[in-house]
């Protein structure tokens, strides 16, 4: 029979006030032995429900300090988490201070205001390729001449701006390398975010699973104190039988000294009177001197 089978009631051995009382003892140690034999039965039942939940027991008690690792762990990404995300945002902020301070020095060089370098460049290109491949009049020449001059002096003056602009070079390199810092942060945000919600799903797990297996052990608890329970109740039956049995060998050992009493006490008397036939003259015979000898009269 299996620790969590259910018990079978069938094989369970009734005693009644009426046995007590009426059955011989024959019959009372016959039932005695059947009382005795389930006990022993149910206790092996118990026994083994009692190993079982305590096996369960033991696994939730696993499963919990499974689920205790993961939630220290988790708790300590998340302090790392915490640790990265303060960095990271004041690195961005200190990033924002100088992409400000940039910005600022653009302003002041006039560096954000018309084209780039490169488009003034393209545009000088574009105008003396004209001048060179078309056949223009005079005066269309004139203005495209004066339009190259225009542009010439545009791209000398944006680049003698950037040339003045000392120090915004490093600067940008500084902000954008502040940036790039802060984003390294928030890269180990994300990846330890995810390593925590990880740990904690497993927690989640190992709870979860520590509840399913503390039920099993709950139940299997419930089943040990219906065997046990079974097993004590065979056992006080058992006991009262052999009080009973007791009682009866009292009752036969006094019947027995009662007859012997009673024997004894004929047997004195009809010594007595043996004895007073012989005070008397009479002559006694082998038997009746045996009979005198036994009781001490001789």
């Amino acid at each position: 029979m299996s620790a969590t089978e259910t018990i079978d009631t069938t094989k369970n051995v009734e005693l009644t006030d009426d046995h007590l009382e009426s059955d011989s003892k024959g019959k009372l140690i016959k039932l005695a032995g059947k009382l005795r034999d389930r006990r022993n039965d149910l206790n092996q039942i118990a026994s083994e429900r009692a190993g079982k939940r305590d096996e369960l027991n033991a696994k939730t008690r696993e499963k919990v300090d499974e689920a205790q690792e993961h939630r220290e762990q988790r708790d300590e990404l998340n302090e790392r988490v915490q640790e990265h995300k303060q960095k990271r945002n004041e690195l961005n902020a200190e990033a924002n201070e100088l992409f400000d301070e940039v910005d600022e020095m653009k302003s002041d060089l006039e560096l954000d205001e018309g084209k780039s370098l490169d488009e003034l460049k393209e545009e000088v290109e574009r105008l003396e390729f004209r001048q060179q491949t078309e056949v223009l009049s005079a005066e269309a020449e004139r203005e495209l001449i004066e339009k190259i001059e225009d542009k010439r002096e545009q791209y000398q003056e944006r680049k003698d701006a950037l040339e003045d602009s000392e120090g915004l070079e490093d600067l940008v390199e500084e902000a954008e390398s502040v940036r790039a810092e802060a984003s390294e942060h928030h890269q180990q945000v994300t990846e330890l975010a995810d390593e925590a919600q990880e740990h904690h799903n497993e927690m989640i797990e190992a709870y979860r699973e520590a509840d399913d297996v503390r039920d099993e052990a709950d139940e299997t608890h419930e089943k040990f104190v219906e065997a046990q329970e079974a097993a004590d109740r065979h056992h006080e039956d058992f006991v009262k039988v052999q009080k009973r049995l007791r009682e009866l060998d009292k009752e036969e050992e006094e019947e027995r000294k009662s007859e012997r009493d009673k024997k004894r006490e004929e047997a004195e008397q009809e010594a007595e009177e043996i004895y007073q036939r012989f005070k008397e003259g009479e002559t006694l015979d082998t038997e009746d001197l045996m009979k005198l000898q036994k009781t001490g009269m001789l």
